[in-house]
């Protein structure tokens, strides 16, 4: 390998910033498998309905199935609350749903999610707390360092946000219309095929953002480093108190020992 072949420092952290945030975004939303279980309910609710247009049995195959994967979940102790939103939006479909006689309400509460989300994505960006760097922080192990000592990372969290808000309206643009003028089977199956798209081109946008970004400071390392310096001068003045006593006692017993 040549010189001009050898990875150079640079090139390597760069890999490393790509590796760090892809692990952070798939953290984040779950990766396959929460996409799966964001998608599953759903499809299932739509299915049966358009089967057999039994809104009572099409509602409790979802709930049950929700419910299954939570149970999965916590038997392979796995992380829950992908699981739990999902059981949770689907919950509330059901409920929505059961007491209007509606089926298309099933749908709405996620509709109504979504597009408060996608406002509070916008909302947070212009405000310069952009939604995704509070979610991220934590993951990355900045916090909120990104808003005062990182600008570089905080533009491209509100890019981000701002993307996410953006996508998120225009689906909800899409969706509404179809709950007023389509009939529950149409919205449902527009619904399905509009759940893993524009996440993908979210998450996609959320990691070119990031990845051209300066790497995120990690302050819990900043806070553990400064704990084992305070430790480390804790430890140095006692040593020295106790050469001073040392030193004192050498000095005391010297003079008893005078003629």
């Amino acid at each position: 390998m040549t010189s001009l072949d050898k990875p150079t420092t640079e090139d390597t952290s760069a890999d490393d910033a790509r590796a760090v945030t892809e692990a952070a975004l798939f953290e984040a939303f779950g990766g396959v498998r929460g996409m799966v279980e964001t998608v599953l309910p759903g499809l299932l609710f739509v299915s049966i309905y358009t089967i057999n247009k039994n809104l009572h049995m099409a509602a409790i195959a979802a709930l049950a199935v929700s419910l299954a994967m939570v149970v999965v979940r916590l038997a392979r102790k796995d992380t829950v609350k992908h699981a739990f939103s999902g059981v949770f939006g689907v919950g509330f479909g059901v409920v929505f749903a059961m007491m209007t006689g509606n089926a298309k309400d099933f749908y709405l509460p996620g509709m109504l999610y979504t597009t408060g989300l996608a406002l509070a994505y916008i909302i947070t960006a212009m405000a310069g707390v952009p939604l995704i760097g509070l979610m991220l922080g934590p993951i990355f192990r900045e916090n909120l360092s990104w808003r005062t000592r990182n600008p570089g990372r905080k533009k491209a969290y509100t890019k981000a946000s701002w993307a996410w808000g953006l996508i998120l309206l225009g689906k909800s643009a899409i969706l509404f219309p179809l709950y007023w003028w389509a009939d529950t089977t149409q919205l449902g199956w527009v619904l399905v095929a509009l759940k893993i798209p524009p996440f993908l081109l979210a998450v996609y946008l959320t990691w070119v953002f990031l990845a051209k970004a300066p790497p995120p400071i990690d302050v819990f390392a900043e806070m553990e480093a400064e704990e084992r310096a305070e430790e480390e001068r804790k430890a140095a003045r006692a040593q020295e108190k106790a050469q001073h006593g040392e030193d004192d006692e050498a000095t005391t017993t010297g003079r008893h020992r005078r003629p």
